[in-house]
C-alpha cells in the first residue's frame, strides 16, 4: 500500500503542478488504534510555484488539493499558506499531521523547519478548546447507547486523554494513543480495560459493536464533566507572527529544495 499511496501522490504533484513537501497517515493508523478494514488517510502539505501567489485573484483560489475518496484511500493536501496561516492558530490537526509516525514522503529541511515553528506558536487553550469541543461531540453523538461502536469510544477518549496532558502543560500533545494511555493513566483496572479495548479495535471492524465498558464509560463521564469549564483556565500564549513571512519566503526561493 505504501508504493501505492506514493504513486498517487506523484500522480497529484504532476496533474496539479505542485511539490509535495511532507505527506503522513492523520487517522486511526498514525493514532495507533486501526481496524482490519481502516482506510489510509494520507494529508500532505505542498507548494506551487512563486508566480502562482503573484496573482491578483489569489484570495479567489483553491487551497485545499484533494484525491476522490475510495474505500480505502483518502488523499487530500493543504497548500502552504493556507498551513501557515493554519499554524498560526495551533491548529492541533496540522500539528499532529508533523507528529505522525507514519510519513510517506518529506522534504528533511522544509519538515525540520516547520517542526521547529511549531512550539514558537503552539496555543495550549486553542488546542484544548478543539479536544474539547471533539471529545463532547462525540460523546453526545455516539456513546449514549447500551452498546457503543468500538472506534467511537477511541474518538472520546483520546481527546480527553489529550486535554489531560495540555493541563499538565507537557507540551505539544504526542499522536500515538498509547504515549498517552501509558503516561496518563494511573488506574490500573482503566489501563487494563483501554489495552483490551485497543487489542479488540486492532482485531475487529470499524463496524463492530460492544456493551458499553462501565470503567470506561464512568472515566469519560468524570472527565468530561470535570474539565467543562477547564478550557478558561488554560494560558493564552501570544502568537509570534514575524517567522511566518520569511519561512514562506525561504520556501518560495528554494531555501528548503522545493
Amino acid at each position: 500500500m505504501h508504493t501505492e499511496i506514493l504513486e498517487n501522490l506523484k500522480a497529484l504533484e504532476v496533474k496539479e503542478n505542485i511539490k509535495i513537501l511532507y505527506a503522513c497517515e492523520s487517522g486511526s493508523r498514525a493514532w495507533g488504534f486501526p481496524s482490519a478494514d481502516s482506510d489510509y488517510d494520507v494529508r500532505f502539505v505542498y507548494v506551487r510555484n512563486k508566480d502562482w501567489y503573484l496573482r491578483v485573484d489569489h484570495e479567489y483560489c483553491r487551497d485545499v488539493v484533494e484525491k476522490p475518496i475510495n474505500d480505502l484511500l483518502d488523499i487530500s493536501g493543504w497548500d502552504l499558506k493556507k498551513a501557515l496561516k493554519l499554524l498560526r492558530k495551533s491548529n492541533p490537526a496540522l500539528i499532529e499531521w508533523f507528529n505522525s509516525p507514519i510519513v510517506y514522503q518529506k522534504n528533511e529541511e522544509f519538515t525540520d523547519a516547520f517542526k521547529e515553528l511549531i512550539p514558537i506558536l503552539y496555543s495550549p487553550r486553542s488546542c484544548f478548546y478543539h479536544y474539547s469541543h471533539m471529545a463532547n461531540g462525540n460523546f453526545r453523538e455516539y456513546l449514549q447507547g447500551h452498546t457503543v461502536r468500538i472506534k467511537k469510544y477511541f474518538y472520546v477518549l483520546r481527546p480527553i486523554l489529550a486535554m489531560q496532558w495540555i493541563e499538565q502543560n507537557r507540551g505539544v500533545v504526542p499522536m500515538e494513543f498509547e504515549v498517552l494511555v501509558n503516561e496518563l493513566v494511573h488506574d490500573e483496572v482503566l489501563k487494563s480495560a483501554i489495552h483490551k479495548l485497543l487489542e479488540d479495535k486492532r482485531k475487529g471492524f470499524e463496524s463492530a459493536y460492544l456493551p458499553k465498558i462501565a470503567v470506561i464509560s464512568d472515566f469519560i463521564s468524570s472527565e468530561l464533566d470535570r474539565f467543562k469549564d477547564k478550557a478558561q483556565e488554560q494560558q493564552k500564549s501570544e502568537t509570534d507572527f514575524s517567522k511566518l513571512n520569511p519561512f514562506f519566503i525561504d520556501v518560495l526561493n528554494g531555501e528548503y529544495g522545493s
